[in-house]
């Protein structure tokens, strides 16, 4: 259970993605001057040092957000999240940021970010990163009692980051019942769902489940560089995004056929659409 460490997928191109999506969904919430609230259930170690042994084993970053880097024309959409990565790296690529990182970035003073963690050794590095942070609270704390303890928000608007995992089969089944509650809470709130694709026939016994939830806007986003199989191994990643930004779908309808040029070379597979309207 708390075996997974995120540094070895830092920056490959599922993070890309989410972290995208993150940034877009944080500069829509800035748009107001009012404060916002945002959670990170599964916040790993914060930021990640790619000159580090564990991205260097698998290199996964080199077809991901250094591919991105790299190419010209990105849509708008990236922008906020590109800014982000480009301010922390002035020259080579070595750093990338995790999303509460990015998250810290993008808050204006009188906005806050809660964290929850519970692999020891990123919950040191996420109390040194935020140790004089007054914005930012960090817990050793179960995942999904604490995201439902703490809806609403006393601002009444914020985001949700849910980013497990996945080593345990009931995530799958955990996270429909969590995210229920909390919206039960904080129906206003947007929600930002990370899943991989490892076995299709798991994710879409999900997304039926949150579908048979009742809940309106849920908005599915997915990219893969390579097609399903029944192999071990993601072979694609996804985001349920509840309440999502109006402007959301638009902007990844312009942004998933770019980031496939890119990263899979126009050979991989992607989709953006309605799980439930309105």
């Amino acid at each position: 259970m708390l075996s997974y460490r995120h540094a070895f997928h830092a920056g490959n191109y599922a993070d890309v993605l989410k972290h995208a999506v993150i940034a877009f969904v944080l500069d829509y919430l800035k748009q107001k001057d009012k404060p916002f609230y945002v959670h990170d259930t599964h916040a790993g170690a914060g930021r990640y040092l790619l000159s580090d042994a564990k991205a260097q084993k698998t290199g996964e970053f080199k077809d991901g957000i250094a591919k991105v880097l790299a190419a010209a024309d990105a849509p708008a959409a990236l922008a906020p999240y590109l800014e982000v990565v480009r301010a922390m790296n002035k020259g080579e690529l070595l750093h990338y940021p995790g999303s509460p990182f990015l998250t810290r970035e993008l808050l204006r003073d009188h906005d806050r970010l809660f964290l929850t963690e519970l692999h020891p050794a990123d919950m040191a590095l996420l109390e040194q990163l935020f140790a004089r942070d007054r914005q930012v609270r960090v817990e050793k704390a179960d995942a999904y009692e604490t995201l439902v303890a703490k809806m609403p928000p006393k601002e009444k608007r914020g985001l949700v980051v849910i980013d497990p995992p996945y080593e345990l089969k009931e995530d799958y089944q955990a996270v429909v019942h969590a995210i229920s509650d909390a919206h039960r809470r904080f129906a206003t709130g947007t929600y930002v769902l990370w899943y991989p694709v490892v076995e299709r026939a798991r994710v879409e016994a999900m997304m039926a489940a949150f579908k048979a939830t009742g809940i309106k806007k849920q908005l599915r986003i997915e990219q893969g560089l390579l097609p399903d199989t029944d192999q071990h191994g993601m072979t694609s990643a996804g985001l349920l995004v509840i309440n999502p930004p109006w402007t959301l779908k638009a902007a990844m309808d312009e942004t998933l056929p770019w980031l496939d040029k890119v990263l899979a070379k126009g050979a991989g597979q992607y989709r953006c659409e309605w799980l439930v309207e309105e």
